[in-house]
Formats: C-alpha cells, structure tokens, sequence
C-alpha cells in the first residue's frame, strides 16, 4: 500500500506543518510553521513525483528556477547570512526542497539543519501573516 502524499491531497497532516504562500511555474510555495529558522519555507512540486530526476527537463528547469525565486525573497525579506537547501523525502516521498535561512550566530550555524527542532519554535498566525507579507512582497 503506498502512504498518502499530503502534498498531493493537500491534508489537514499538511496544514500542520505549513502554510500555503502560493503558485510559482511548477511548485507550491509554502511556509513552514516551525520558524527556529525565520522564514523557513518549502518549495513543492505541484505534480507527484519521487525523484527530481524523474521530471522532464523542462519541468527540472522551472522547478530549479522557483527553488531559486523563492531562496531569493528569502534573502532579500530576512537577510540570513546563508540559506541551506535541503531535499530528502524518506519520510514524505514527494519532489520538495527546504529553504532555510541561517544566521550567523543563530540555531545551528556552522551545522546542518535540524528537520524537527527541539524548540518548536510556533507563531501567532498575526506573526505567520507578517512573515507571508514579507515573502510575497519579494517573489
């Protein structure tokens, strides 16, 4: 039996872990809730698919080119000092890269990234709005 794909169903499962921001070419743009990175998102394929390298070309292009639209209104809304890319799906079989944003002196600077935080860093969905604000102004 093969795991339902929240990505594809668009589940409540889904809505506990992030916010939608938007449509880019090929992708969802979404904004993680957990924020022990400010402005933490992740970029996901609109079609089902398990391995980029499964896409056509013309599919790995544009889904390369939202990966980077939304890296850089990362960087222009929050100014990290580097933004880590992270593309695993073990546990989510589905095309989708985490955009995090690191601060120098910040959570784990210097190392990678921690999928779960032990933090769980949760906002008011006035401070989640904000940040969605400040995204979208810079796509």
């Amino acid at each position: 039996m093969t795991p339902v794909c929240n990505y594809c169903n668009k589940n409540e499962a889904l809505a506990n872990l992030m916010i939608e921001i938007g449509q880019l070419r090929v992708s969802t743009l979404y904004l993680f809730r957990e924020q022990t990175y400010k402005g933490r998102c992740i970029v996901a394929l609109n079609e089902h698919h398990t391995e980029f390298f499964h896409l056509s070309q013309e599919n790995q292009d544009a889904y390369m080119r939202d990966v980077a639209q939304a890296a850089a209104a990362v960087e222009r809304a929050f100014s990290p000092d580097k933004i880590n890319y992270g593309a695993f799906g073990d546990t989510m079989p589905h095309v989708h890269f985490h955009i995090v944003p690191k601060y120098k002196d910040g959570y784990t600077w210097g190392k990678m990234f921690e999928m779960n935080p032990t933090d769980n860093k949760q906002l008011t969905e006035q401070e989640y709005e904000e940040i969605i604000g400040q995204l979208k102004e810079h796509l």
